[in-house]
């Protein structure tokens, strides 16, 4: 199978950007890999292992070192595992798997069965919040509860806006290599500028493989059958998954719908100080303030 990573230079950069983000992190962590039948898993854990699980799962062309900066303090509370997603420009192996079947689900149930792990709190972002649920509609006996941030599979946007603002700026730089493509780009979808994203998705544009597959959304058969309690946060300047769409769909597709979160001048990518406030919630198992 050719590789994601369109050249070993390209590879090279992308993961020394991993590392960097890493080292900047100054935790103590442990590395884990799990050879899952769907590939290779890299695992970052860090936190004491006398605390109960948590897993944290990236968003598209993510990985785990930035899902680890988004909730620095949930290692207080929890020994967390933060998930390389397969197919993704990170350490994990490059399987790329459908998300029109439940193989995503397949995959991490495997993952948190080969820990050991019973009463996980999962955590995602966006094209994590896709895995999270169909890991729910997989199997759900491992799993205490779930916390969804902007999550991808419940509703999609308007595709000509994504179009413009989006796609668009995003292949221009991929075409012509202008660093302001990738600030165009990343203005529509970021709350707040982020000068670590515009260096590693400047790379990722050129280096990677990306996966421009439509995303789908839940049914509600699959949704019906969810028992585990979701904390839902969704962003009302989401131009990839807009929030207020987002909850009235919610409302009536999830019946173990515990908590939502309408994050009024957010758009896709939070800022630190909603990502604070999301972190406090989990940690606390309060409400959003």
């Amino acid at each position: 199978m050719p590789s994601l990573f369109k050249s070993a230079a390209g590879k090279e950069e992308i993961l020394s950007l991993y590392n960097e983000k890493l080292s900047e992190l100054n935790i103590d962590y442990e590395y884990q890999v799990i050879d899952s039948s769907f590939g290779k898993t890299n695992i970052i854990v860090t936190g004491s292992p006398s605390n109960p699980p948590l897993m944290i799962v990236h968003g598209s062309n993510g990985c785990a070192p930035i899902s680890l900066e988004t909730y620095p303090q949930l290692a207080t509370k929890f020994q967390v595992f933060a998930i390389d997603v397969l197919a993704q420009p990170n350490k994990s192996a490059e399987t790329r798997l459908s998300m029109k079947d439940d193989s995503y689900g397949k995959w991490l149930n495997e993952i948190i069965g080969s820990l050991g792990l019973e009463n996980v709190t999962l955590v995602g972002f966006s094209f994590g919040g896709l895995v999270i649920l169909k890991t729910l509609i997989n199997k759900e006996d491992k799993i205490k509860e779930v916390y969804l941030a902007a999550p991808a599979y419940i509703v999609n946007g308007n595709p000509l806006k994504a179009l413009f603002k989006v796609f668009i700026p995003m292949k221009r730089y991929m075409k012509t290599g202008k660093l302001k493509f990738v600030e165009k780009f990343l203005s529509e979808v970021f709350t707040d500028r982020d000068e670590f994203a515009i260096k590693y998705l400047s790379k990722v544009f050129l280096h990677f493989d990306m996966d421009f597959t439509p995303v789908p959304v839940i049914t509600k058969a699959e949704a019906k059958g969810i028992k585990t309690p979701i904390t839902l946060i969704a962003a009302k300047k989401d131009i990839m998954f807009p929030g207020e769409k987002m909850l009235r769909r919610a409302s009536k597709l999830f019946s173990s719908l515990k908590e939502t979160v309408l994050l009024e001048d957010s758009k896709h990518v939070q800022n630190r100080g909603d990502n604070s406030r999301i972190e406090a919630m989990i940690t606390e198992d309060g409400t959003f303030v």
